[in-house]
C-alpha cells in the first residue's frame, strides 16, 4: 500500500512538473514568435512616412503577397497586409513566409482589390502582448471611443490612400458572416449594414448606406473575437 501511495504521489509530482515545464516552454516560444514579428514590423515601419506614403517596392522585396498597409489610430495596429489564395497560410506564417504561430495580418482571399470590393475584410491574431490584432479590443473601450481623432482607420494600397470612419465595434462568438462581399440587391446590403451597426457596443453616429464601401477588421484565433467596421470616406490617389 505504501508503495502504491508513493507511486501515485510520484506520478502527480511528475505530471505537475511536466505541466509547469511545458507552460514555461510555451510562454518562451510565444514571446519569441511575437518578438520576431515585431522586428519585421519595425523594418516595415521604415517604409511608411508620416503622410502615409508607402514604399511598396521595398515591402514586396520581403514578400510579393503584400497588397496594402493598415493603420488603426489609437492602437498598436500599423502593419503591412498580405493576401494569398486562401485564408489559412498566414495563420501560421509571418511576413517573410517563415513558420510563425503568431501569423501575420492578412486580407480575405475573397477580396479582389480591383476597386469593386463592397466589404474588404482583414484578419489578425489576438496576441496578449498587444501585437498583431491584440490591441483591436481597445476600440471597444470608452477611452478610445470618446476620442474623435482616433476613430479612424487608414488603409493604403499602391494605388490609393483610403480613410475610413469607424461605425461599429463589438465582441462576439466566432463567426464569419461579416466577411460577405456580394449582395443580390441593395435591400439585402442595407440589412447587412444595419445588423453591423446594431451589434456595436457604441453609437458612433456614422450613417452607412448602400452607397458606401466598408472595411472589416477581425481577430481570428479565439472562441470570442473582436470586430471593427468602418466606412470609406476619402481617397487620395
Amino acid at each position: 500500500m505504501k508503495v502504491l501511495r508513493f507511486l501515485f504521489i510520484l506520478i502527480i509530482v511528475i505530471s505537475f512538473l511536466g505541466a509547469v515545464g511545458f507552460g514555461v516552454y510555451k510562454t518562451v516560444f510565444y514571446m519569441k514568435e511575437s518578438k520576431y514579428n515585431e522586428n519585421l514590423k519595425e523594418i516595415a515601419s521604415g517604409y511608411i512616412d508620416e503622410n502615409y506614403q508607402v514604399d511598396f517596392d521595398s515591402l514586396k522585396e520581403i514578400n510579393q503577397d503584400v497588397i496594402g498597409y493598415l493603420v488603426v489610430k489609437g492602437t498598436k495596429i500599423t502593419y503591412p497586409v498580405v493576401k494569398t489564395q486562401d485564408n489559412n497560410f498566414y495563420l501560421e506564417h509571418s511576413l517573410d513566409k517563415s513558420v510563425n504561430l503568431a501569423g501575420w495580418i492578412f486580407a480575405n482571399s475573397g477580396n479582389t482589390f480591383d476597386g469593386f470590393d463592397i466589404n474588404i475584410a482583414i484578419f489578425g491574431s489576438e496576441r496578449f502582448d498587444g501585437s498583431m490584432f491584440g490591441s483591436l479590443k481597445d476600440t471597444l473601450t470608452s477611452k478610445w471611443q470618446v476620442n474623435n481623432k482616433e476613430k479612424q482607420v487608414i488603409f493604403i494600397t499602391k494605388d490609393e490612400i483610403s480613410y475610413y470612419d469607424v461605425f461599429s465595434t463589438y465582441k462576439m462568438p466566432k463567426e464569419d458572416y461579416y466577411i460577405k462581399n456580394t449582395f443580390p440587391n441593395n435591400d439585402e446590403y442595407q440589412e447587412f449594414l444595419n445588423l453591423l451597426k446594431e451589434r456595436s457596443n457604441h453609437d458612433y453616429g456614422v450613417e452607412v448606406t448602400t452607397e458606401d464601401q466598408i472595411l472589416t477588421l477581425a481577430t481570428i484565433n479565439k472562441k470570442e473575437q473582436y470586430v471593427l467596421h468602418a466606412k470609406k470616406i476619402i481617397e487620395n490617389n
